[in-house]
């Protein structure tokens, strides 16, 4: 079992940043992939980014690169999502979760948090 709860959501203005984290406890840490996803009402939850256990390569959606990046910090057992230039329609809930393998499908993916609301106001 891995825990894991996410923090940092909030209401920020078109332009500003937020920094997301996610803290895993459980299972070892070090052994997962990890990824963040957003969902909003109706949609289904799509990627938006994903690292290896080393932090060594990271994978981005189209629609955010160049403006967020994800971070580990394996001594802390925690997961980041920094948000820059943020736009309206990066308003959704944030979820972290882990996979045993690189992938940019939910399916993939074992454990959830609960989820943290971004919203950007135009």
């Amino acid at each position: 079992q891995v825990q894991l709860v996410e923090s940092g959501g909030g209401l920020v203005q078109a332009g500003g940043s937020l920094r997301l984290s996610c803290a895993a406890s459980g299972r070892t840490f070090s052994n997962y992939y990890m990824g963040w996803f957003r969902q909003t009402p109706g949609k289904e939850r799509e990627f938006v980014a994903g690292i290896s256990w080393s932090g060594g390569s990271t994978s981005y959606a189209d629609s955010v690169k160049g403006r967020f990046t994800i971070s580990r910090d394996n001594a802390k057992n925690t997961v980041y999502l920094q948000m820059n230039n943020l736009k309206p329609e990066d308003t959704a809930v944030y979820y972290c979760a882990t996979s045993r393998t690189p992938a940019t499908r939910p399916v993939w993916y074992d454990y959830w948090g609960q989820g943290t609301q971004v919203t950007v106001s135009s």
